[in-house]
């Protein structure tokens, strides 16, 4: 077996080492920059003619299935924070350097009708949807748990990570052709949660048992669920909503001994909206350096 093909040390374990940033936090002001893919995936035409919808497209996970997706030949729209525009722009260039058209809607996925300006944006811009890939989420840890969350905060981790999700899948659905995908981004926190992310992990399980529920609803459209479950993965969210000390040698505890890059998510994510699974449907499927997830 050839060195690079080691998953213990295919890619290094990140720098962390006083990794802090404020929320959103961006890719430019990370230490260590995340990998997505930019220099070694090579597309195959899985994905030719598609258009998908990612949320969170700026940064992170979102990123690494963008350039993933305009590289198989989907045109991209692209939801993010305001504040995270310099992030999707690059992404942006990224998806047109590919040859594929780049949409970007800024804005705030809290709110409903936002959610569906999304969609009616990707249904005029695009010409319709063929992936929804609800991948934005919030997170803040609290390490004094259940007493530290405020119902402000709760009631944010709700509506982004949940209550999004709902509007835009029922928003895409009416757009949406029988051989159609929605990938949802659920987590490793759905089996096995953190006390300090309690809010965060009960969300992630809501998004499996949302995304079980909606494959079996949809399938009868020919319209196919189902969800990728990432474990430690080094992305902006990490050092914009831990604490420092958890920060480093984050995603050192996996079997794997190291966290994730972004790069080694996007190929789940391609196969879920692939013809490649079109007998999987209202799966999760664990992304987690051999943490179990079960």
């Amino acid at each position: 077996m050839a060195q690079q093909d080691d998953p213990t040390s295919k890619h290094p374990q990140p720098d962390t080492e006083g990794e802090q940033q404020s929320h959103p936090g961006t890719t430019g002001g990370m230490g260590d920059e995340p990998d997505h893919g930019e220099q070694s995936y090579r597309g195959t035409g899985r994905l030719t003619g598609k258009r998908a919808v990612i949320t969170g497209g700026d940064s992170g996970i979102g990123r690494a299935v963008a350039i993933a997706f305009a590289r198989e030949g989907a045109d991209v729209l692209l939801a993010y924070l305001p504040e995270e525009e310099q992030d999707a722009q690059t992404v942006k260039g990224l998806v047109e350097e590919a040859g594929r058209k780049a949409v970007t809607v800024p804005g705030d996925i809290r709110d409903e009708q936002h959610c569906q300006r999304i969609i009616e944006t990707a249904v005029s811009e695009l010409g319709g949807v063929d992936i929804l890939v609800n991948n934005a989420a919030y997170q803040m840890a609290q390490p004094g748990g259940i007493t530290d969350i405020t119902t402000e905060q709760f009631d944010r981790v709700m509506k982004t990570n949940l209550y999004a999700m709902f509007w835009l899948s029922k928003a895409a659905v009416p757009h949406m052709q029988p051989g159609s995908t929605i990938i949802n981004t659920a987590s490793i926190q759905a089996r096995n949660p953190s006390p300090e992310l309690l809010d965060y992990a009960t969300t992630k399980a809501g998004i499996v048992t949302f995304t079980q529920g909606l494959a079996a609803s949809l399938a009868e459209k020919g319209i196919r669920v189902n969800a990728v479950a990432p474990g430690p993965v080094w992305t902006p969210l990490i050092p914009a909503t831990m604490p420092e000390d958890e920060v480093e040698g984050f995603g050192e505890q996996t079997p794997l001994g190291r966290a994730g890059q972004p790069a080694e998510l996007a190929p789940a994510y391609v196969f879920f909206a692939s013809q490649e699974s079109s007998y999987v449907t209202g799966e999760a499927l664990a992304v987690t350096g051999g943490m179990p997830f079960s």
